[in-house]
């Protein structure tokens, strides 16, 4: 089962859903290896259920990087501070 179809990481995990031409994705993902912060990559061009999910959760646009944490909640292009204020509490 992908990680599109859960919707719900691994724990201690996040989900980033991605496109391969996305600068801001790219940054976080620097960060987040820099920070240790384990991820997984789905990018939403190659998965639909991806940018489904997407949609769902960004008013019907499919912007990336969009985060689920462990808990299930999501977050759109958050700082490294955020997702390691989400990831603390």
């Amino acid at each position: 089962m992908s990680a599109a179809a859960s919707h719900t990481p691994a724990p201690g995990n996040v989900t980033m859903f991605t496109t391969p031409w996305c600068g801001y994705c790219r940054r976080l993902k620097s960060q987040l290896e820099r920070e240790g912060i384990g991820f997984t990559e789905v990018d939403i061009e190659r998965e639909p259920d991806a940018a489904a999910f997407v949609m769902s959760v960004n008013g019907g646009n499919q912007t990336v990087p969009t985060l689920v944490f462990p808990d299930g909640s999501a977050a759109t292009n958050p700082s490294i501070g955020q997702v390691k204020a989400r990831l603390a509490g």
